[in-house]
């Protein structure tokens, strides 16, 4: 089987090489890809055209932003390709349906949770809908682990994926987001030293996360205001509070100066925070 990858990021970039692994003949296109993206991949075979892509692959497997997610597909659907369609993005399960619904019983819902795939154990890769198996099939070795939720045709079933990385990145960047919100209250109101002090005592190892969290997440909060959306939009759809991500996303969305450079200390996120009204 080939498969084609879209595209190959820092996330992408591994899902191709756990595709190579696993001796998957495995492609992505250079067409719009940044100088960075196409260095990080040039040992992996290419095609220049997405339109190449479409014609030569029986497989497409989608890493992009959130808020790119759709349009990847409209395009990959447009250009009439017939293949399985792998989204393996951080969208909502409504918005995965739109996606489901271009393509049917071959789309594949799919959500990653951890970071880029290079060590064992770190990094899981969770399907489903009715190709759900095959696609997991392709991952039988190496870092990237493939768990097949459901093989269901059912509309709720199939965006299983999705409703699993909404639920895990509404803990896990929800409470990034509260915890730097919190840092940035503190500092505003003049109590950051003396909040950190009483962390020390009654909370110990909080300040610590908190100058982890701001490292961790600073090149990459410009990704995370999509996802707050959609995980805003999948609590309203199932009738809990959508208000709690939304301001989480209005945070990151304060932080998207930091794309692309070099890993932030909390003071220097803190200070980009104070300047929001």
């Amino acid at each position: 089987m080939r498969v084609g990858v879209l595209h190959p990021g820092e996330m992408g970039i591994t899902v191709l090489e756990s595709l190579v692994e696993n001796d998957v003949s495995a492609t992505w296109v250079k067409e719009g890809r940044s100088e960075d993206t196409i260095q990080r991949a040039s040992s992996i075979p290419s095609l220049d055209t997405l339109e190449e892509l479409v014609h030569s692959v029986e497989t497409i497997i989608s890493v992009c932003p959130p808020s790119a997610a759709l349009k990847v597909a409209l395009n990959i659907f447009d250009q009439g390709f017939e293949g399985t369609y792998v989204d393996a993005n951080a969208i909502s399960p409504l918005e995965s349906r739109k996606i489901a619904e271009l393509f049917g019983a071959v789309f594949v819902d799919g959500g990653i949770i951890g970071p880029p795939a290079k060590k064992a154990g770190t990094t899981r890769i969770y399907l489903s809908g009715i190709r759900s198996r095959e696609v997991a099939d392709l991952f039988q070795v190496g870092p990237l682990e493939a768990v097949a939720l459901s093989e269901s045709s059912d509309p709720e079933e199939i965006t299983a994926a999705s409703a699993l990385k909404m639920a895990y990145a509404g803990f896990s960047k929800g409470s990034s987001a509260l915890l730097l919100a919190v840092n940035a209250f503190a500092q505003k109101s003049g109590v950051l030293e003396a909040l950190h002090k009483e962390w020390e005592i009654s909370a110990p190892g909080l300040v610590r996360r908190s100058q982890n969290t701001a490292v961790n997440i600073s090149r990459k909060a410009w990704r995370f205001g999509a996802e707050m959306d959609f995980i805003s939009e999948s609590f309203d759809e199932k009738s809990l509070p959508p208000e709690i991500h939304r301001g989480a996303s209005a945070l990151y969305r304060a932080l998207e100066e930091f794309k692309d450079q070099p890993p932030a200390e909390l003071n220097t996120l803190l200070e980009a925070l104070s300047r929001t009204d």
